[in-house]
């Protein structure tokens, strides 16, 4: 007993003499600001702020230096004096240029998408393509005329269009699960590009809040909460391509604001056959804000989208002159779709260092896609087209505890737990052989999906000197049903699983400009409903296991230095093939891989950046010379330099690049890769900007997208397997006008 009150007693004198330093961090006009960044230069103690913009950093003294930094805002430094321990500061940080002098390395998994900011920041992202190019190591490529959504390039991964990929705004996924046209389908067109905060994103499966589709990693948008002003642009540009957004300041008050967003693009394309492409977005956004105490956000947005498309055409039909690069065998692909969403954010500080976050959303959404991708292969009279459909009601929600506060023994606690569900009801899932987008020939596959996933997860933050620890815990429970229509009777199939994820992640900070990671977890992705009941449920959840090894370094103030070894292992997996209504096996799979960056910020007025990436991806399960994955790409590479100049001009250039890669498991055809230029010029007069936006500076004859198809033209008598590709865009100007009111 002695022993025990000996212990109470040393916590208790620990309690008495431990400091804490807390408050919140505002801007001019009062409003919090979330993720500030506050570091303790005397101790090498740090935290960050909240969505109410609430902070608390233990263990400060009178005396210590603390620094307030975020990006676009000027770096405050405070010394500690007793009043500010006795009661809640108020620290008021106004806004700057963007500097790479705002960043400071402190011990948060994701710490590298925070310093990817600074390119958004400095080179606002000017379409809904350039969206996910932001991302490190991403490429991404479109092939059916602008309205389907890209396909994605990530770490030796051909992602297709999500499946290993988790992809989400402000909270809502953005991932369709079971979708009519392949596994983890991410359109995000509904996107204004102007409506663009940040993007948090994270490599790898090593993520508490990350679940399904998290295996080569995960991109979180949020969009801007309030805006300064209003404005309207209009862009010209070739191909009959016309574009114009308009936001609009409702109104701005103390502790409220809202404002409205709409987009309209209208575009030919430079195909022979013009592509007639047409979306409209609307969006409106209500905030709510009691700075320190709580904040609630309720977006409403609506999108839709129709287009006719060219298709991937083979390399035989160009060579043999049929057609150009830009013409088409069957020029009645196409599609439409819609989104309407609505999503509430809410964030509420329940005592010092505790906050309880809540994101909901519901969503209607809906596909048809016409696509002929072998010609005449199948069917020599009518063709090979087919329909893809799909009716889908999407909603679910999450709430995450988070108490900044804990301490045990003389190691500082965090922790966060979560729990949340999703739910999926699709209507008229359907694949059919159709002619001219008017008959439906027959109906390969036709049913309903139900599909819920529910989730929890724990994870916590361990720190001690200069190292933080942090164990995470999730668990994802699913239920699948598929009621197949095309059965005579009544087919209802029905399978459950459990995924469980595991996660540990060590970062060692010394100083506020090093850190090192090691990051190990598992993650996994689902696969489509169908594949599930098909399967009777076994090896329905495949895994990922994932390790990152890596620093970040700041040697001086305006150059911040990345560099990854990673390695990543996938299980055996059966995939839903939706343009044929097959099921596929896909066996083992493991990449190695090395990353490396720099940012420099050479003067105030220019930023440089280059992002560069190897992977080795391989079959396990195959022998030497057959283990290729198809379209996995080996090295990629992307990066520019931005102009920021008092005079009003700004600016820059960029560039992309991707190596030849396999289109098959033995390489027996190569998918060309292409090295690609845009550039971008803005004049900023007054409230007027004027802008020159060119895709492709230097028309390089480029390939977007490639793959290897078995195809059979209509007077061949053979097939032919070879690469089918969709032509990059030739060089492409644009101009705007913006006026800001």
């Amino acid at each position: 007993m002695k022993y025990f009150i000996i212990v109470l007693a040393c916590l208790a004198i620990q309690h008495t003499f431990a400091q804490t330093l807390m408050g919140k961090v505002v801007d001019t006009e009062g409003a919090p600001l979330e993720d500030a960044g506050i570091f303790n230069k005397t101790s090498g103690r740090h935290g960050h702020t909240d969505g109410t913009g609430s902070f608390i950093l233990s263990r400060t003294n009178v005396n210590d230096t603390v620094q307030f930094s975020r990006l676009g805002h000027a770096t405050q430094t405070l010394v500690v004096i007793p009043s500010a321990l006795e009661s809640p500061i108020t620290v008021t940080l106004p806004q700057a240029s963007i500097s790479l002098d705002q960043v400071v390395l402190v011990s948060k998994v994701d710490a590298l998408s925070k310093i990817v900011d600074i390119d958004v920041q400095a080179n606002p992202v000017k379409s809904s393509q350039e969206i996910l190019r932001k991302v490190p190591g991403l490429i991404i490529g479109q092939h059916a005329g602008g309205g389907k959504a890209e396909q994605i390039f990530l770490r030796g991964f051909d992602v297709d269009h999500g499946t290993d990929v988790a992809i989400s705004v402000d909270g809502m996924p953005v991932n369709m699960v079971s979708h009519a046209h392949g596994q983890g389908y991410a359109d995000l067109h509904f996107v204004i590009p102007e409506t663009l905060e940040n993007i948090n994103f994270g490599k790898g499966p090593y993520y508490a809040d990350q679940g399904d589709f998290n295996t080569a990693g995960f991109v979180d948008l949020r969009l801007k909460k309030r805006i300064d002003g209003s404005m309207v642009s209009a862009e010209l540009g070739q191909f009959g391509t016309r574009r114009f957004v308009g936001m609009f300041d409702l109104f701005e008050q103390q502790n409220s604001s809202a404002y409205l967003a709409s987009e309209l693009y209208l575009t030919d394309g430079p195909f022979v056959s013009p592509q007639n492409f047409n979306r409209l977005n609307l969006l409106g956004r209500y905030l709510f804000s009691l700075p320190g105490e709580q904040e609630l956000s309720l977006t409403a947005s609506h999108f839709q989208s129709k287009w006719d498309a060219s298709g991937q055409i083979p390399q035989r039909a160009v060579d043999q002159g049929i057609i150009g690069r830009f013409g088409a065998i069957d020029d009645t692909e196409g599609g439409q779709t819609s989104r309407t969403n609505v999503v509430v954010n809410h964030s509420k500080q329940l005592n010092v260092g505790q906050v309880l976050e809540t994101d909901a959303f519901l969503s209607h959404y809906d596909f048809e896609l016409f696509s002929n991708f072998t010609f005449f292969l199948e069917d020599p009279e009518n063709g090979d087209q087919i329909r893809q459909f799909e009716d889908r009601l999407l909603l679910g929600a999450r709430t995450v505890f988070k108490d900044e506060r804990a301490r045990v023994g003389n190691l500082d606690f965090s922790y966060e737990a979560g729990i949340g569900f999703r739910y999926d009801n699709v209507d008229d899932n359907q694949l059919s052989r159709t002619l001219n987008r008017q008959t439906t020939l027959e109906r390969l596959a036709f049913g309903d999906v139900d599909q819920v996933n529910t989730h929890g997860f724990l994870g916590a933050d361990f720190k001690s000197g200069d190292f933080s620890f942090n164990p995470v815990l999730r668990l994802d429970y699913f239920k699948f049903d598929y009621v197949n229509r095309l059965s005579e009777l009544y087919d209802n199939q029905s399978e459950e699983k459990v995924a469980f994820s595991p996660k540990f992640n060590t970062i060692y900070s010394p100083t506020a400009n090093t850190q090192f990671f090691l990051k190990t977890g598992i993650g996994f992705h689902s696969n489509d409903a169908r594949v599930v009941v098909a399967n009777n449920g076994e090896e329905i959840l495949p895994a990922a296991y994932g390790v990152d090894l890596g620093t970040i370094v700041k040697p001086v103030d305006r150059l911040v230095l990345n560099a990854t070894l990673w390695t990543l292992f996938l299980d055996q997996e059966f995939v839903y093939v939706g343009d044929a209504g097959i099921v596929e096996p896909s066996g083992k799979t493991r990449r190695l891989g090395v990353e490396v960056g720099a940012r420099y910020q050479a003067t105030d007025w220019l930023y440089l950046y280059a992002d560069a990436n190897y992977t080795h991806a391989r079959s396990t399960e195959a022998g030497d010379g057959q283990d290729f994955i198809p379209l996995a790409p080996d090295l990629t590479t992307v990066g520019g330099l931005v102009i920021d100049c008092e005079n009003g001009l700004s600016g820059g250039i960029n560039y992309r690049y991707i190596d030849d890669r396999p289109a098959n498991e033995d390489n027996s055809i190569v998918a060309e890769g292409y090295f690609v230029t845009d550039a971008n010029l803005n004049y900023n007069l007054g409230n007027w900007t004027l802008g020159l936006v060119v895709e492709n500076l230097f028309d390089t004859a480029w390939n977007e997208t490639q793959f290897a198809t078995e195809s059979r033209l209509f007077d061949e008598t053979e097939a032919v397997e070879e690469i089918h590709f969709t032509p990059g865009v030739p060089f492409y100007l644009r101009g705007s006008v913006t006026v800001r009111f």
